[in-house]
């Protein structure tokens, strides 16, 4: 994501959408990351849902970008398939 990031920043000058994909797609990590580390059942389900809702605000960002032609059809190929190995 970082990568798409600076790609969609310095490449194409888009800095809206991209800083919105930046944030959805790390937060995924972040949240698995205090999933792990979780107090209870309850606060690692919590955290794994909030990962599961990145994820999913991830894809639309990136099919956004896609339909708004700032990313081609192969480049939002392989972002969602690196994002699904990792979900």
């Amino acid at each position: 994501m970082v990568k798409a990031y600076r790609y969609l920043a310095e490449e194409r000058r888009e800095y809206v959408l991209s800083k919105q994909l930046l944030r959805a797609g790390t937060s995924i990590g972040a949240n698995v990351e205090e999933a792990i580390g979780g107090q209870s059942s309850k606060d690692f389900f919590a955290k794994l849902s909030v990962a599961y809702k990145e994820a999913r605000e991830t894809h639309y960002w990136i099919r956004l970008l896609t339909d708004t032609e700032y990313l081609t059809a192969s480049q939002s190929n392989s972002l969602l398939a690196d994002s699904a190995e990792e979900n």
